[in-house]
C-alpha cells in the first residue's frame, strides 16, 4: 500500500513525508491505478450480464411496484382490533378494510419500509466517514542513572484527540453496486407489498362470494322446505278425505325431512363462510357483521391478447422477477470488484497535550497538533482465484435468475388464459342455468296444478321441487363461479378492483 502524506509542524512549517522522488512515484501510481480502474469499467458490466428486455416480452411497468393504500401499520404499535361497524359491508368496502387490518397486508408493508431504510442505509456509504476519538494515557520510565536521556514522559499523563475524514474513491465498484442493488431491493418489495394486497383483495373477494352463495342457497333451499311443507299438506288433506293413499303423506314427509336437513348444513356453510370473512378484514370470527350484496353479473368485453398484453405490463409479481435478474447482475458487479484496487482518501487532525483541554502544564508538559492529508491505494493482487470463481458463481446466478423470470412469464400467461377461459364456461352456464330455472319452476307450478285437480301424482310434485331446487342451486354456483373467475382474472392482469364489477 502507497500513502501519500503531508505533515504541518505546530509552528506551521511543512514536513516531508518522504523524498520528493517518493511522493512523484507514489502520485504516478495513484494516477495510473485510477485511470486503469476506470478503462476496466467496460468489463464489469458486460452485455452479456445485463438483462434483455426483448426476451420478456413487455416491458414491466414501474407502475406496478407502487402500493394501492398508504401506510397503515407504525412500527412500535399493538395489534389494532376494530369495532364491528353500525353498517353493512359492500364488497368494495370489505376490501379496503381488510388492507388496513389484515396481518399477511401489514408484514409485507413492514418488509417494503425495512428495504427502502435499508437503501438510504447503503446510500451513506458512498458518502465521506467521519470519526473522532479521545483517549489518556500514563507513561513510567525508570532510568539507570549511568543512561542519560533528555527526553522524559509528561508527568500528568498525555491527552490525545482526534478526527479523521475518509472517503474511498474507488473500490471496484463494491460500494456502488451494493446500494444499487438495495434500491432494486426497495423496489422489488414494494412490488412484493402490491401484490400482497391483490392476493388479500382476491381472498377477499373469493371469501365475499362464497358467502353470498351460502346466502342465496339458504334461501333457496328454505323456498325447497317451504313447499315440501305446502305439499305435505295437502297431500294430509287429500289422506283424511280417502283420496290419497298413506304412501304419498310418508313420501312427503321424508322428502320434507331431508330438504331440513340439506338446510341446516346450507345454514352451517353460510356461518363457517361468514367467520372466514370476519378472521379476513380482522374481526373475530364470533362478532355479528354484517355484508350486503348479489351475485350480479355483467358482460366482460376485453379479449384474452387484452388480458394478456395487461398482465404482462402490469403483474407485480413480474415485476419482482425483472428486479431480481437485475439484483443478481449487481451481485456479479460487487462480486468482480477484487479485480481491481482501492483507493481511498483521508484527512486527519491529531491534538496532543497533558491536560484535559490539551493544553501543556506542569514539569515535562508538552502539546502539538498535527493534521494530515493523503491517499492510500490497495490491491489484492492474488488470491487463489477467489475473486475469479466467485465471479463464476455470481454469472449462474444471473442466468438462474434469468430462467426464473422467463417462468413466470410462462405461468403468468398461463393462469391468464385459464381464468379467462373459466370466465367465459362460467358465462355460458349461466344462460342455460337461467333457463333451466324458468323450465323447473314452470315444470313446478303444473305438476302442483294437476295434482291439486287430481290430475297428476304426489311424486310428479316433489320432482318437480327437486329439479327446480337443483336448477336454482346451479345458477347460483354458476354466477359465483363467474365472479370468482373475473376476480383471479383481475388478480392474474394485476388490477385492482375492490368493487369487482
Amino acid at each position: 500500500m502507497r500513502t501519500l502524506s503531508k505533515h504541518i509542524s505546530p509552528a506551521g512549517r511543512p514536513v516531508s513525508a518522504g523524498t520528493r522522488k517518493e511522493r512523484h512515484a507514489g502520485l504516478v501510481l495513484f494516477v495510473c491505478s485510477l485511470v486503469l480502474s476506470v478503462l476496466a469499467l467496460p468489463r464489469v458490466i458486460q452485455a452479456e450480464d445485463m438483462l434483455d428486455p426483448d426476451s420478456f416480452g413487455p416491458r414491466l411497468s414501474s407502475q406496478a411496484a407502487r402500493p394501492i393504500a398508504p401506510s397503515r401499520f407504525e412500527t412500535g404499535k399493538k395489534a389494532r382490533v376494530p369495532k364491528a361497524p353500525g353498517e353493512a359491508f359492500t364488497m368494495g368496502r370489505a376490501v379496503r378494510h381488510a388492507l388496513d387490518y389484515n396481518p399477511s397486508a401489514g408484514a409485507s408493508e413492514a418488509a417494503a419500509k425495512a428495504s427502502e431504510e435499508g437503501r438510504k442505509a447503503a446510500l451513506g456509504e458512498l458518502f465521506p466517514e467521519l470519526s473522532t476519538s479521545y483517549s489518556y494515557g500514563y507513561q513510567r520510565q525508570d532510568r539507570d542513572p549511568g543512561n542519560f536521556s533528555n527526553s522524559q514522559p509528561a508527568d500528568r499523563g498525555t491527552f490525545t484527540w482526534n478526527i479523521q475524514v475518509r472517503q474511498i474513491l474507488f473500490d471496484g465498484f463494491r460500494t456502488l453496486g451494493t446500494y444499487q442493488k438495495q434500491a432494486l431491493q426497495a423496489e422489488s418489495d414494494r412490488a412484493s407489498l402490491r401484490q400482497s394486497e391483490l392476493e388479500t383483495t382476491g381472498s377477499v373477494q373469493e371469501s365475499f362470494i362464497s358467502y353470498l352463495c351460502a346466502v342465496e342457497n339458504v334461501r333457496s333451499q328454505r323456498e325447497a322446505v317451504a313447499r315440501l311443507a305446502d305439499q305435505l299438506d295437502i297431500t294430509q288433506a287429500f289422506h283424511d278425505v280417502g283420496l290419497r293413499p298413506m304412501l304419498d303423506v310418508l313420501q312427503a314427509r321424508v322428502d320434507l325431512g331431508d330438504a331440513q336437513r340439506e338446510l341446516i348444513t346450507q345454514e352451517n356453510t353460510r356461518d363457517t363462510s361468514l367467520a372466514e370473512l370476519n378472521t379476513l378484514l380482522g374481526y373475530a370470527a364470533t362478532q355479528n357483521v354484517q355484508y350486503k350484496g348479489a351475485l350480479v353479473t355483467r358482460p366482460f368485453k376485453r379479449s384474452l391478447e387484452e388480458c394478456l398484453e395487461r398482465a404482462y405490463r402490469m403483474r407485480p409479481d413480474l415485476y419482482v422477477g425483472y428486479k431480481a435478474v437485475e439484483m443478481a447482475v449487481k451481485d456479479r458487479l460487487i462480486a468482480r470488484a477484487g479485480y481491481y484496487p482501492q483507493i481511498e482518501a483521508y484527512y486527519s487532525i491529531n491534538a496532543n497535550g497533558n491536560t484535559p483541554d490539551l493544553q501543556r502544564a506542569g514539569n515535562n508538559g508538552s502539546r502539538s497538533t498535527t493534521w494530515e492529508v493523503g491517499a492510500s491505494l490497495s490491491w489484492e493482487v492474488f488470491q487463489w482465484g477467489t475473486t475469479y470463481f466467485s465471479d463464476q458463481q455470481a454469472g449462474w446466478l444471473v442466468s438462474r435468475a434469468r430462467s426464473q423470470a422467463r417462468e413466470l412469464m410462462l405461468n403468468a400467461g398461463l393462469e391468464v388464459k385459464q381464468n379467462f377461459l373459466s370466465l367465459r364456461e362460467a358465462n355460458k352456464r349461466i344462460d342455460v342455468a337461467r333457463q333451466n330455472v324458468a323450465h323447473a319452476r314452470e315444470a313446478y307450478e303444473a305438476a302442483l296444478a294437476q295434482y291439486r285437480e287430481q290430475v297428476g301424482t304426489n311424486f310428479d310434485v316433489l320432482d318437480a321441487s327437486s329439479n327446480l331446487l337443483s336448477a336454482e342451486v346451479a345458477l347460483t354456483a354458476a354466477r359465483g363461479d363467474y365472479l370468482t373467475a373475473l376476480s383471479r382474472l383481475y388478480r392474474a392482469m394485476g388490477e385492482f378492483h375492490p368493487e369487482l364489477l
